[in-house]
C-alpha cells in the first residue's frame, strides 16, 4: 500500500512539473507585457529597465526555476497587469470560483442521477424519450450559447434575474460568499445552470446506460426470482452498482468545471479566478496565467490520486494483481 501511494506520488509530481513547464512555456510567447505595462509613448531605456527587473532578460530555464521554486512556497509572481501578488489576486477570486463550482456540481447531481435513473427504468414511455431529446441541448449547444440565451430569456426579456456580477456579499475572515444575500443567491442562479448543463447531460447519459447495463445482469434476474419487490432490486440493487462509476466520474468532473467556468464567467462577468484568467491573456499577464493553469491541473491530479488510492483500498483485485505480478517476476 505505502508503494503504491509513493508510485501515485512520484508520478503526479512528474505530471505537475509537466504542466508547468508546458503552460511557462507557451505563455512566453504570447505576446509582450512590457508594451501593455508602459505603452507605446516609453522609451528604450525605461522598456530595458523593466524588463531586467522583471527577470525577462533571464534565460528561459532560470525563469522557469524561479517560477517553480515560488509556487511550492505558494508564491506566483507580482501580476503584470495589476501590480499585485498573484497568490492575493487568487485567493480573492477563488471563493467566487468555488461556489460557482459548487452549486454547479449540486444542480448536475440532483437533475442528472434522478433523470438518468427514470429513463433507465422507464426508457420507452414519453418523458424519458423527450428528456434524451432535450438532453442533447447540454452536449450540442456552446456553454456561452446558452448563457446568452439564459441572459435574454430571464435578464432582458422578463427582467427577474441580474445578467452579470456576484450581487451582494458577506465576509467571513476573508472568505466572501453570495450564499447568505438574497442578491446573491438570484446572481448565481443564471451561470450555474449554465455551467451544470452539460455535466447534468454527462450523468443523466452515464446513469442510464449503467442502469440498462445492470438491469440485464443475472444477479438482477435472480433478485427478481426471488420475489423481491420492484423498488428493492432497482434502488436496492441495480442503482447502488450503478452509482459507483457514476461517483467517480462525478469526482472527475469537479476539475472540470473549473476549467469550464472559463466561459461561464466570462459570458456572466462572474469576478472568479477564471474571469481572472482572460483578463491576464489579454494583457499577456504571464504570472496570472501559469499560475492558474497549474492551479487546474494540481485540481486534477490530486482527484485522480484520491480515486486511485480509493480503488486499491476498494478493490481487492488491484491487490491480487500485483502480488500475482510480484510473485511472476519473483
Amino acid at each position: 500500500m505505502t508503494a503504491f501511494i509513493v508510485r501515485r506520488l512520484l508520478q503526479s509530481i512528474v505530471v505537475m512539473l509537466a504542466v508547468a513547464f508546458v503552460s511557462f512555456a507557451l505563455f512566453n510567447f504570447v505576446g509582450d507585457p512590457i508594451n501593455n505595462m508602459l505603452g507605446q509613448e516609453a522609451t528604450t531605456e525605461d522598456r530595458a529597465e523593466l524588463r531586467e527587473r522583471l527577470g525577462l532578460n533571464d534565460p528561459f530555464i532560470v525563469q522557469f526555476g524561479r517560477f517553480v521554486g515560488n509556487a511550492l512556497q505558494g508564491e506566483f509572481g507580482i501580476s503584470y497587469r495589476l501590480k499585485r501578488p498573484v497568490s492575493d489576486l487568487i485567493a480573492e477570486r477563488l471563493p467566487a470560483t468555488m461556489e460557482l463550482v459548487a452549486a454547479s456540481a449540486v444542480l448536475a447531481l440532483a437533475f442528472g442521477v434522478p433523470l438518468g435513473v427514470f429513463t433507465g427504468l422507464r426508457r420507452d414511455s414519453w418523458f424519458s424519450r423527450v428528456v434524451l431529446t432535450t438532453s442533447l441541448v447540454g452536449v450540442s449547444l456552446p456553454t456561452f450559447v446558452i448563457g446568452i440565451f439564459l441572459i435574454y430569456i430571464f435578464s432582458v426579456t422578463l427582467g427577474v434575474l441580474p445578467s452579470f456580477g456576484r450581487g451582494e456579499t458577506v465576509d467571513l475572515g476573508g472568505w466572501t460568499t453570495g450564499l447568505l444575500t438574497a442578491g446573491g443567491w438570484r446572481s448565481l442562479i443564471l451561470p450555474a445552470i449554465t455551467l451544470s448543463l452539460f455535466q447534468t447531460t454527462l450523468i443523466l447519459r452515464l446513469v442510464r446506460a449503467e442502469m440498462l447495463e445492470v438491469l440485464r445482469t443475472d444477479y438482477i434476474r435472480f433478485a427478481r426470482a426471488r420475489g423481491l419487490s420492484n423498488r428493492a432490486v432497482n434502488f436496492g440493487h441495480a442503482l447502488k452498482n450503478t452509482l459507483v462509476p457514476v461517483i467517480t466520474i462525478t469526482g472527475l468532473q469537479v476539475g472540470s468545471l473549473i476549467a469550464f467556468s472559463i466561459i461561464t464567467e466570462t459570458v456572466f462577468q462572474w469576478p472568479g479566478m477564471g474571469f481572472l484568467f482572460i483578463a491576464g491573456l489579454n494583457f499577456a499577464d504571464i504570472p496570472i496565467m501559469a499560475a492558474y493553469l497549474v492551479m487546474v491541473a494540481f485540481v486534477f491530479v490530486v482527484i485522480n490520486l484520491v480515486v486511485d488510492i480509493l480503488y486499491y483500498v476498494v478493490d481487492p483485485r488491484l491487490r491480487i494483481d500485483k502480488a500475482v505480478a510480484a510473485g511472476r517476476t519473483g
